[in-house]
């Protein structure tokens, strides 16, 4: 069976905080690992206020602290943002904290409008296209250190932490596949060139000292409830998150609605269910079905599974079933 794993944006509720976000998704941390999922990701998000996984590196630190055997990791680090030495840094820093269990996912885009992103990064410049090069960077920063080496990564150099490239077009996909290094795509909000971007990977890899043939994962939304009608309505969070977003005025995590058509208008009805898209929505049948489908379909060698709900008892519970349908599963299909 393929591996599932979990992404956490640390969701921020409305009428809650930070505090209570972290608070939760430990508490998914551990449910996940009790479940037997292969890693647990956060992503970095700035100047969200729905989001409360910016500090992506301290928040891995306290996952990883409060859970043993599952890996931690950023899904993804927008290298963009951040000098590669710093990063290598930080994740030599939790790797040494938490041996054998620490992953680095780097993403090309900010994670962020252009604003914020000149704020974090001041002198903007042209750190997206200079990616290529910062990852091979970071990637050396991970090697042993040689003889008079003049910058190293202290802690980092010599403890191979596993690096993933992310993308949702076919930038990312080409040189994953150039590199050598496992390959998630953001098919969960961005699916329109999944296919593509498999096809290019698998097609063009090349063996690589960490890894010897092509590994895809794949995000995909699966809110799982009891009964079809019940996950629907759970899943009104999400979509109420991604239209305000399409309004520019992205807020906290909203409560469900009972009548999600009441809230859109059709023309943001049709462009979000294509973002959404790799969704798989509904009760245990309904999900087992769903996620059969889209493995056939796509072959992936790992899923990345994400559910942002309003309500933590549910998102539970939703992690829960997705566990117990995963074993009634076929085995994944290469395409």
């Amino acid at each position: 069976m393929i591996p599932f794993s979990v992404l956490d944006l640390s969701p921020i509720n409305q009428g809650s905080d930070a505090a209570q976000a972290f608070q939760n998704s430990k508490e998914l941390a551990q449910h996940a690992e009790r479940l037997g999922y292969q890693r647990y990701w956060l992503a970095e998000h700035h100047n969200m206020p729905g989001i409360a996984s910016a500090a992506t590196s301290v928040v891995i630190g306290h996952i990883a602290a409060h859970t043993s055997t599952i890996r931690v990791g950023a899904g993804g680090i927008m290298l963009p943002n951040h000098s590669p030495l710093v990063i290598a840094e930080q994740f030599g820093t939790l790797e040494s904290l938490f041996p054998g269990r620490i992953d680095l996912g780097l993403g090309r885009a900010p994670g962020s409008d252009q604003r914020t992103a000149r704020a974090l990064r001041r002198n903007m410049g042209d750190s997206a296209d200079s990616f290529p090069q910062d990852v091979v960077e970071l990637l050396d920063y991970f090697k042993e250190a040689i003889p008079y080496q003049a910058v190293r990564a202290v802690p980092g150099a010599g403890l191979k932490v596993p690096v993933w490239l992310l993308g949702s077009s076919l930038y990312s996909a080409q040189m994953a596949a150039e590199l050598g290094l496992p390959f998630a795509f953001a098919s969960h909000f961005a699916p329109g060139f999944m296919q593509s971007a498999i096809e290019i990977y698998r097609t063009r890899f090349k063996p690589s000292e960490t890894l010897a043939r092509p590994h895809v994962m794949l995000g995909l939304n699966v809110f799982a409830a009891d009964s079809d009608d019940e996950a629907r309505r759970l899943f009104t969070s999400l979509q109420q998150q991604f239209v305000n977003l399409v309004r520019g005025v992205p807020g906290q995590l909203a409560p469900p609605l009972d009548h999600i058509d009441d809230f859109w208008r059709p023309d943001e009805k049709a462009h979000i269910e294509r973002s959404l898209s790799c969704s798989v929505v509904g009760s245990p049948d309904t999900v087992a079905r769903g996620l059969q489908v889209f493995i056939d379909d796509t072959g992936a060698d790992e899923l990345m599974i994400t559910a942002q709900m309003y309500d933590h008892a549910a998102r539970l519970r939703s992690f829960g079933i997705v566990s117990e349908v995963r074993a009634s599963l076929r085995n994944n299909v290469k395409l």
